[in-house]
């Protein structure tokens, strides 16, 4: 097999074969020429030591070094190795790729720009601060899968408080629901500037980004309660079909 017009050489009987100066990938699919140079641009990456010689590399069935990651992305990878410049699109995928990749350059530059700092500094670090934040997601998704048996809708009743003081004054609520066999998912409290519906956003959000097809509203509260139940109780509703 060949890798561009040149065959691959062996430096000794046995030793991996020395890769020429441009070879043509495979990538996911997406095919790219390049040269070596520019892929073992940042010594350190582990995109450079996959071309050090030192590694077995993988061939499609007309010679190409096959990686097995998303092609369409890898364009914004190359661009920034020939020419220093930062993507500007894909930001969230490009940021993904450059981790896989560990080219530590394009990394921290992707993490200075306004996706991916708000994502990573401001958003993760809030959520961080919220008890059982992805635990939480995690049950809210199977109550509704659970109750979702010949049904196009299922809900879940969610209650977010913010402080101490708000938790104690849920709790007959919470009780009351309870005897009611209702199942509750509690979020909260925590300690960040964000509040009740800054959480209601990522928890919307998150589970959005799972593939769901979701809808948040207030919860009308069936008995009366010492509160406004809307102030910190949701029902966020599943669509199936």
């Amino acid at each position: 097999m060949s890798i561009s017009s040149e065959p691959l050489r062996k430096q000794v009987p046995g030793s991996l074969p020395m890769l020429p100066p441009v070879v043509e990938l495979n990538v996911g699919g997406e095919m790219y020429t390049t040269t070596l140079s520019t892929l073992k641009k940042h010594p350190g990456s582990k995109l450079a030591e996959m071309f050090t010689g030192q590694h077995k590399l993988r061939t499609d069935s007309k010679g190409r070094i096959f990686i097995d990651r998303p092609g369409t992305y890898f364009k914004y990878i190359l661009e920034y190795l020939r020419s220093n410049q930062v993507p500007t699109q894909c930001i969230q995928d490009v940021y993904k790729e450059a981790l896989f990749y560990d080219i530590e350059p394009l990394i921290k530059q992707l993490e200075e720009s306004p996706q991916i700092f708000g994502e990573r500094v401001a958003r993760k670090q809030f959520l961080a601060r919220v008890p059982n934040y992805s635990e939480n997601i995690e049950l809210m998704i199977r109550i509704a899968r659970a109750e979702a048996v010949a049904s196009r809708y299922s809900k879940v009743i969610i209650c977010v408080v913010r402080t101490e003081e708000d938790a104690a004054r849920c709790q007959d609520a919470l009780n009351s629901l309870d005897m009611d066999k209702k199942s509750v998912v509690k979020f909260g409290p925590w300690k960040a500037a964000p509040d009740i519906y800054d959480l209601l956003d990522c928890i919307e959000m998150d589970v959005k980004d799972k593939g769901y097809k979701i809808s948040l509203r207030a919860h009308v509260a069936e008995k009366g309660f010492r509160f406004k139940p809307q102030d910190f109780f949701h029902i966020i509703q599943f669509t199936w079909w």
